[in-house]
């Protein structure tokens, strides 16, 4: 199986942040999710795998460096809407007809049908959900073998995000294609993610299959008098309240072989990153 991204010590430098040798792979046929924190970096990495923001490092998509040859291979959607308010989903169907030499207007058109887009309704009367179905309709119709998504499934009922993400697993259906997401809707990628990338601070936390990954994991809950038997480096993340105690270990088979009785619970994706980031009361990025 291809890689169909690649991306290797992906680097960026602000004041105050700094996304940190990054390395990535999306093998063809799958989808990566991608989670963190506001602020750890996610968009920082989309718009450097774009060449929107000039970073260090090496990113490949498709095998090629970016370049004008591959735009018609890749669909992108971003946070914001690229599209400006004063035109309608037809006007801007009839610019990107002339932006790729791929461009099926037939596909465009059944996805405004299928999203319920009205054609002539101006841009800027869209509600956000409607602008993220459009980004969404125009990525898809020219058809692409790379999606790369910025919070995709933002502002959308849960019935829409279940269409888009069945959308989603159809595309990579193809083994040469595969498909890059961000997403705060942790739950979405639980569904439809293969692998799972979380970004904490600038820096690749885990990275893995998302199931091996969701396994791996799991959240304990026990007393005050159990945690302060146990060796903190074996906590990844603690929340202490009035009624116990929970905390996040990595390999949970084993802690639950060393300690016989205590309950470990099944995690998911937002637990992680729940006990990573504030888990403990204190700024993990410190520690990292």
């Amino acid at each position: 199986m291809k890689n169909v991204i690649e991306i290797r010590g992906l680097t960026k430098r602000y004041d105050g942040f700094t996304l940190d040798h990054v390395n990535l792979d999306v093998p063809g046929g799958t989808i990566m999710g991608l989670i963190g924190e506001n602020g750890a970096g996610k968009s920082t990495l989309i718009k450097g795998l774009l060449g929107l923001i000039r970073c260090e490092g090496e990113c490949r998509i498709l095998g090629q460096t970016l370049s004008d040859g591959l735009k018609n291979d890749i669909g992108v959607v971003l946070d914001e809407s690229m599209f400006h308010d004063v035109l309608n989903p037809a006007q801007i169907g009839k610019i990107l007809s002339g932006v790729f030499s791929n461009w099926d207007s037939r596909l465009y058109a059944d996805y405004l049908e299928k999203f319920q887009l009205p054609p002539k309704k101006l841009h800027k009367e869209f509600s956000r959900g409607m602008k993220m179905k459009l980004s969404i309709a125009a990525a898809l119709a020219h058809h692409p073998k790379v999606l790369i998504l910025d919070e995709a499934t933002g502002g959308l009922d849960p019935v829409v995000r279940n269409e888009i993400l069945d959308e989603f697993t159809s595309f990579v259906s193809d083994e040469e294609h595969g498909i890059l997401i961000s997403s705060h809707i942790t739950s979405d990628l639980e569904r439809a993610a293969d692998y799972v990338t979380y970004l904490h601070c600038g820096t690749v936390f885990l990275s893995g299959e998302k199931d091996e990954l969701l396994r791996s994991y799991g959240r304990l809950v026990c007393s005050s008098s159990d945690l302060a038997l146990l060796p903190k480096e074996e906590l990844l993340g603690l929340r202490q309240g009035k009624f116990g105690c929970e905390a996040l270990v990595k390999d949970r088979q084993a802690f639950e072989r060393r300690y016989a009785g205590l309950l470990i619970e099944p995690v998911s994706l937002e637990d992680i990153m729940v006990f990573t980031g504030r888990g403990s009361g204190h700024d993990f990025c410190d520690d990292l």
